[in-house]
């Protein structure tokens, strides 16, 4: 077979600005890089598998700041990389080196790995001068290029589910970790996107009630150096390397569309899409990380540097950098990523990491600062889930309750309070009542309703259900860090056994509690967050921190058992009962009033002699029990068509105390019917005839009252 030698580019147009990155018009490729302060920028056109450079060719046209040509004979599959000339001055924020081979920031696929060496980096390591020393190796062979994406996809008749903020059930889950092991797929397509979209895990996530699912960072991310050394992997993807191209470790085709034929699969089953992104810093870490992207490109320009020490960058992330969005183009650069992946990947929201990083401005959080405002005004992200972690690692990063309109927010309170409660710590019952009402007292006073909450029990973040309920300390010894990684403050409690176990009692009263918690979840008000595997009981053996840990720490298991199977269902038929009343999904905080004289209140705080909780009822450490009345006439919100909506009565009891307490239950004129008792199985409704129930230690129960006029 004869090979035909690559096209020579010898045909350089001046092209244009705009769009930044490497665009295919169906004729030629445009090739446009913003850098401010570099001094000479050179296109590196490599083989397609991204292993030879072949050509090099001097950008002349600059606009704006944007270096740019067109050349008419390039095709998609192209590989390239960039070299910046200008200043080496650390300690004025300049850190350009032609010797390394730099990724395009707009790179929208990728040609080959990163494989670590110390050509990486763009100063000599081990120099007395550290990075203010100058490395002249070459760093092209260790480098991942970007490469010229064909963008042509049929999306056919895609439609966005736009699911309703109130009847949303979020489903976090990792695309690798979650169908590694999934029975049902064949062995080549375990943990890559297209075993997201198949048919079977669509399935499952559609007989379990998931709305939504939100996706661990699918950004194309680094694999840590230190982590290499030991054998590991950075499993979560907390490290991102391009905030355009999908990660090629989660692809089995190597092709941009298997992404988009995921979200086209799950769109067609009624599921949302969801990303976490990482804006908030790169993979190049601090100053003496490798140069890569974004710091060879114009460092001064993408930063926030240090403004007494230009050499080193302001860390508000705990990741060695910080991306400067008070900066235009490193704005742009963000702003064009989300349109992107909103865009041309038709994904419905980003859950941002560290979400305060990003209001940063002069090193203060502003909520209404650029980034915000950039967001509230643009027509496309103005339309799409925004999901704040409200917090990040610098002073004054915790901003919980105070993300601007339109946005929602991970609560770490209702985390915290009701891990709390089951614990059995005292004083814990206010806490309780405000976080199962949709933490109105956290929202509400800027105008928002109860979805501003996401609500969650666990996350990818810290211990897994099971693991919450089977362990009081953290065990992370395998990852290298003698045990001192991952948070010691858990909320947990083994149950009185420290890990796996054979006895029946602390099994069962394990298996109690994982009801409990998962229940008072689903049934709060607010937008309810699964962590994937939790409905059926999956364990990482104690590690609270596996974001290094690819392989069956961190994999779900879906070996077949007695307890996965009756939590999944018990967990399904949850979701389904939440679906089914729109008192668990109110679209308006509850008002602690009638809505007429002939109503009741629509929600009442109950003691257990059916008496309404009194202000020393709330100040009472001792209080381990709580009764919630719904009220069915009590909804002010609208249905979808503009009417009325009623529902039944609804009592939710529970009891963090270790014994049984007689409940009186409020006088009807129907006899009240139980739905759930997290003590018992229970299939169906059963009538209660007394006019006390018996409400089990460490236990919650559901009860239903039906109006005549009940949905």
């Amino acid at each position: 077979m004869t090979r035909h030698a690559p096209i020579a580019l010898d045909t350089v147009w001046p092209g244009r600005s705009y769009p930044l990155g490497a665009t295919w018009d169906g004729q030629g490729v445009n090739f446009a890089v913003f850098s401010k302060h570099a001094e000479k920028v050179e296109l590196c056109v490599f083989d397609d598998k991204g292993r030879y450079e072949r050509q090099r060719i001097v950008l002349r046209e600059r606009t704006d700041d944007v270096w740019h040509c067109y050349l008419p004979q390039a095709r998609p599959g192209m590989a390239y990389g960039y070299r910046m000339h200008g200043r080496y001055k650390p300690e004025e924020g300049h850190r350009f080196n032609p010797n390394k081979l730099l990724l395009d920031p707009y790179a929208k696929d990728l040609a080959g790995e990163l494989r670590w060496s110390d050509a990486l980096y763009g100063y000599t390591l081990g120099s007395k001068r550290e990075d203010l020393s100058f490395d002249r190796r070459d760093s092209a062979a260790f480098m991942p290029k970007g490469r010229v994406l064909e963008p042509a996809f049929t999306w056919g008749d895609d439609i966005r589910p736009h699911v309703p903020w109130q009847d949303m059930v979020i489903y976090e889950l990792h695309v690798r970790g979650f169908t590694r092991q999934f029975p049902a797929i064949s062995e080549e397509l375990r943990g890559t996107y297209a075993a997201l979209g198949s048919l079977p895990v669509i399935d499952y996530l559609q007989r379990l009630g998931v709305t939504t699912v939100e996706l661990l960072p699918v950004h194309a991310f680094l694999n840590d150096r230190h982590l290499a050394e030991k054998g590991l992997q950075n499993y979560w993807g907390y490290n991102t390397l391009a905030f355009f191209a999908p990660e090629p470790r989660y692809s089995c085709s190597g092709k941009v569309k298997e992404f988009k034929t995921m979200v086209k699969s799950l769109h067609s089953a009624g599921i949302e899409v969801i990303l976490d992104v990482v804006y908030n810093h790169t993979c190049e870490g601090n100053h003496l990380g490798p140069t890569l992207s974004m710091r060879g490109v114009d460092n001064a320009s993408y930063y926030i540097l240090n403004g007494g020490e230009r050499r080193y960058y302001d860390d508000f992330t705990g990741c060695g950098n910080t991306v400067n969005l008070e900066a235009p183009r490193a704005l742009q650069l963000v702003m064009d990523s989300l349109r992107y992946w909103a865009q041309e990947m038709h994904v419905d929201g980003f859950r941002f990491d560290l979400a305060s990083a990003l209001a940063r401005e002069a090193g203060k959080v502003e909520n209404l600062g650029t980034f915000f405002a950039a967001i509230r005004q643009d027509p496309v992200l103005s339309g799409v889930k925004l999901i704040a972690e409200p917090w990040d690692l610098g002073h004054g990063g915790y901003q919980v309750g105070n993300f601007p309109a339109g946005w929602a927010e991970w609560n770490d309170r209702y985390r915290d309070s009701v891990r709390s409660w089951w614990k059995g710590d005292g004083g814990a019952v206010g806490e309780l009542a405000r976080r199962l009402a949709g933490s109105q007292d956290i929202y509400g006073w800027s105008g928002k309703r109860p979805h501003a909450s996401i609500n969650f029990v666990t996350a990818h973040d810290g211990f897994t259900l099971a693991d919450l309920v089977s362990y009081n300390d953290k065990h992370n010894e395998a990852n290298g860090e003698d045990n001192r990684d991952g948070s010691s403050n858990n909320l947990s409690w083994n149950c009185g056994v420290e890990g796996p176990t054979s006895d029946a009692q602390v099994i069962a009263l394990r298996e109690r509690q994982k009801r409990n918690l998962l229940a008072t979840l689903l049934l709060s008000q607010g937008v309810p967050m699964l962590l994937a595997g939790d409905e059926r009981g999956n364990s990482q053996g104690g590690n609270n921190n596996v974001y290094c840990q690819d392989n069956e720490t961190s994999w779900i298991d879906w070996t077949p058992s007695e307890h996965a199977q009756a939590l999944h269902d018990f967990v399904a038929r949850i979701v389904a009962l939440r679906k089914q009343h729109p008192s668990f999904r109110r679209r308006s905080f509850f008002r602690g009033k009638r809505a007429d004289e002939s109503d009741s209140k629509d929600v009442v705080w109950l003691r257990p002699d059916a008496a309404e909780m009194a202000p020393t009822d709330w100040e009472d450490e001792h209080v381990r029990c709580l009764g919630m009345l719904f009220s069915g006439t009590g909804l002010i919100d609208l249905g979808e068509r503009g009417e009325t909506q009623r529902d039944d009565d609804f009592l939710l009891l529970l009891n963090a105390h270790h014994e049984l307490l007689p409940f009186m239950l409020p006088a009807r004129r129907t006899p009240w019917r139980l739905l759930i008792d997290t003590a018992q199985d229970l299939g169906g409704e059963a009538v209660v005839g007394e006019a006390r129930y018996p409400l089990q230690g460490r236990s919650l129960a559901l009860l239903r009252n039906e109006r005549e006029n009940g949905a």
